[in-house]
């Protein structure tokens, strides 16, 4: 068998050819296709920026708090979970991407010691720490900012690294939506591995741009046969950026690390790189999909356990507990309190958990000399993520419930004019809002105990029911947590003062 025929065996399967959908194919891989996607993001950007500097200062009446701290995160989850990295794609961070590649072409590689995760993982912390201690969801003049630092590192980081390392090593929103897109139905993938084989230019990855123009003739296979064609590629400064996180169409298994930003399929002289239809979620149930390390493990392990200690810091017993800190400690500063919590709830107890699990399984099924701590808490880790993301979504979609219509008013007001407050100020069901936050969390832990189960088959066989137990206890627990949490009184930030 080939070397082709075995890459594409080993590849998962695709469905449709988004691309080929009338209309909708033709205006994303266009030249400027992502433009018309990320020109909107760009102008919400600008009016969250304009109104968080210049607009009121109240949390509940300026849309730098309210859109993206209250609509937009249900949005993002909504998105990923229906169509895929839709926020990515449009990110209008990246705008001026060409503009900073241009000037990073002759400039260095990101360090190797920092190509990895553990940015990503502190720079989730770092976001999460300051929502809380500096109140961002109450303060849009911090929440612009905020805004307009994001714009000034992807720039920098853009200009002076030859790849898009503020996408792949730094944002903890791309690193959110890069996780939880390995949920979405649609993905990045190659028509024929034949042709990708014969592809010199790798154009995918490398781009198809150049500062001088120039040709090369290639040759493609026709068909499944020897017969080739010859193509003429052009490269110049009009060409596309190849990959910004430097993956190699043919080889991708999964979306980690993919912004959907379609730059590989505009580069590809040959048309054979396009945007896939494929069974949700598909690439957590592969052994091969994701790298067996520490860092990918516990980004992804680390967000389900942030998504409970963003809910609970919204809840009375978070006050109670930090009011009992300061009284048993005797710590008086509230930065010291909240960094403790925030060190034990998203770094030291999820790392406890998972590794505990994963020695506790070993020891059960009596394959600790075979399976590495590191293997085990790898192979596990994907299940993770419907949790996780089930966690988030019933967070999210609580407090876009609450107040879906607040956005409009505040639109009216921002644009000069009367915002129709009684109208627009109404709210769901508070049981229905319940009921669909069960849903999503119990449809997260059904989906994450199917994955824990085939890993556990995979690794363990006939044990892999004790295999399995430590980990449903701890997707059990987790649940429970969450669910316990969802039922209290929360805080309903950025529409207190209208609800109140």
């Amino acid at each position: 068998m080939s070397e082709n025929s075995l890459l594409e065996r080993h590849q998962p399967s695709i469905g449709m050819d988004v691309l080929q959908v009338p209309i909708l194919g033709r205006m994303l891989r266009g030249r400027r296709g992502r433009l018309m996607l990320q020109a909107p993001f760009a102008f919400v950007a600008l009016a969250l920026v304009i109104d968080g500097f210049v607009g009121p200062q109240s949390a509940a009446r300026n849309l730098a708090t309210v859109a993206p701290w209250v609509h937009l995160r249900g949005f993002v989850v909504l998105a990923l979970l229906l169509a895929g990295n839709l926020v990515c794609m449009g990110c209008p961070f990246t705008l001026p991407r060409t503009l900073a590649k241009r000037l990073s072409i002759a400039g260095r590689r990101f360090p190797q010691r920092l190509r990895n995760k553990w940015l990503a993982i502190f720079s989730l912390f770092a976001l999460f720490f300051a929502y809380e201690y500096l109140d961002l969801w109450a303060s849009p003049w911090l929440t612009a900012w905020l805004i307009v630092g994001y714009f000034v590192g992807a720039f920098a980081l853009e200009a002076v690294f030859t790849e898009s390392a503020f996408c792949k090593y730094v944002c903890p929103l791309g690193s959110f939506n890069m996780v939880y897109s390995t949920l979405s139905p649609t993905r990045i993938a190659v028509k024929s591995h034949g042709v990708c084989a014969s592809c010199v230019g790798h154009e995918c990855v490398k781009g198809s741009y150049a500062r001088q123009p120039q040709i090369r003739a290639a040759d493609i296979p026709i068909g499944a046969g020897e017969e080739t064609r010859q193509l003429q590629v052009m490269q110049g400064p009009s060409g596309t950026l190849g990959c910004g996180t430097e993956l190699f169409a043919p080889q991708m298994r999964g979306n980690m690390d993919c912004t959907m930003c379609l730059d590989c399929v505009r580069a590809c002289p040959h048309d054979n790189v396009s945007l896939f239809t494929r069974a949700s979620g598909a690439e957590l149930s592969r052994a091969d999909s994701w790298p067996r390390r520490w860092d990918m493990s516990l980004l992804v392990i680390a967000l389900a356990f942030m998504g409970i200690s963003n809910a609970f810091g919204m809840v009375p017993p978070y006050y109670e507990l930090q009011a009992g800190l300061a009284l048993n400690l005797g710590i008086t500063s509230e930065f010291v309190t909240l960094l403790l919590i925030f060190v034990v709830g998203n770094l030291l107890l999820p790392i406890a958990a998972v590794t505990g699990s994963a020695h506790l399984g070993r020891e059960l099924t009596r394959f600790r000399k075979r399976d590495s701590l590191r293997d085990t808490v790898a192979a596990f880790a994907p299940a993770f993520v419907p949790l996780g993301f089930g966690i988030w979504f019933a967070h999210y979609s609580f407090h876009l419930l609450v107040g879906p219509g607040l956005i409009v008013p505040l639109i009216q007001e921002f644009l000069g004019g009367v915002g129709d407050w009684e109208r627009w100020s109404f709210s769901l069901d508070a049981n229905l809002i319940g009921s669909i936050q069960l849903v999503l969390l119990v449809g997260g832990f059904i989906w994450s105990m199917w994955l824990a189960q085939k890993t556990a088959l995979r690794l363990y066989r006939r044990k892999a029911l004790l295999g399995l137990l430590p980990w449903a206890l701890l997707f059990t627990l987790m649940m429970l947590a969450a669910w316990q949490i969802f039922t209290m009184p929360m805080e309903m930030r950025g529409t207190l003062e209208l609800f109140g």
